[in-house]
């Protein structure tokens, strides 16, 4: 008997997989050329009277840094996170650490500075407003929120902080991409990967990391994942029980905790 013919796939079907692959391929495509806007969420400043507000200018930009004064030796450098207005922190910063001068940055594109933020780009601004603030300041401690512990850590290993604390931090920002995004290559795609966890182990300074014990944005096996990174002895952990993600800042363990580490 001859051998039977492999029936062809019904055209229709085809189309269907043709479409299905088309459509993918422009998500993809859309992830690539649009992830910035799905990583930061820029915000006005509200608070921005001439006396809270210094201008860095850097070689492409000019950055807005809102700031509490202080003469000594000792300042905080904060870096906050994708969708925060750091000014305003500068009550009750000032109020809770009265030794310290305060400076927090406003990233490309937030609260007045100009330019687009990306991750070489804040590394870079993060760097020059260090050395500004150690020019006049010989024991500065830096302090990063959220995204800001991707900024705040490589900041620590490339010069002399006296103390690195670190609030809601994350492993790699590549692997919650991953995460929240199961099926797309993130991998092939993402530009800005803030991987603390390359830097960690070249921190030398007393380092705390705050956890938010219900924090529904970064799982607490990526923080974990980044404590296990640093050389021991260097860093402690401390979990704040019954918070958020974004409600951890409205508990009175907060700034007490963050006192305690500078």
């Amino acid at each position: 008997m001859p051998p039977k013919k492999i029936s062809r796939m019904p055209r229709i079907l085809v189309y269907i997989l043709v479409v299905i692959a088309a459509l993918y391929l422009l998500l993809c495509l859309a992830l690539f050329v649009f992830q910035r806007a799905l990583i930061y969420f820029p915000q006005p400043s509200a608070i921005a009277a001439p006396d809270t507000v210094l201008t860095l200018s850097v070689a492409d930009a000019d950055l807005q840094v809102s700031i509490r004064p202080r003469a000594g030796p000792k300042a905080l450098i904060y870096f906050g996170g994708n969708a925060e207005d750091v000014s305003r922190n500068l009550p009750s910063f000032s109020e809770a650490f009265p030794d310290q001068a305060i400076y927090l940055l406003h990233y490309r594109g937030y609260g007045g500075s100009s330019g687009s933020p990306s991750e070489e780009a804040i590394a870079r601004d993060a760097l020059d407003l260090f050395d500004r603030v150690y020019a006049e300041h010989p024991q500065v401690a830096v302090v990063g929120r959220s995204l800001g512990t991707g900024v705040a850590i490589r900041l620590a290993s490339q010069r002399p902080a006296a103390r690195l604390i670190l609030i809601t931090p994350y492993n790699s920002l590549l692997e919650l991409g991953v995460r929240q995004y199961p099926i797309f290559p993130v991998k092939r795609l993402l530009k800005d990967t803030f991987d603390s966890g390359k830097y960690a182990a070249h921190i030398s300074v007393p380092t705390l990391l705050i956890a938010a014990g219900n924090d529904e944005v970064i799982p607490r096996s990526s923080t974990e994942r980044l404590y296990r990174h640093f050389n021991q002895g260097v860093a402690s952990m401390k979990v704040i029980a019954g918070v958020g993600h974004n409600s951890i800042s409205e508990s009175p363990e907060y700034l007490k905790l963050i006192g305690a580490g500078l």
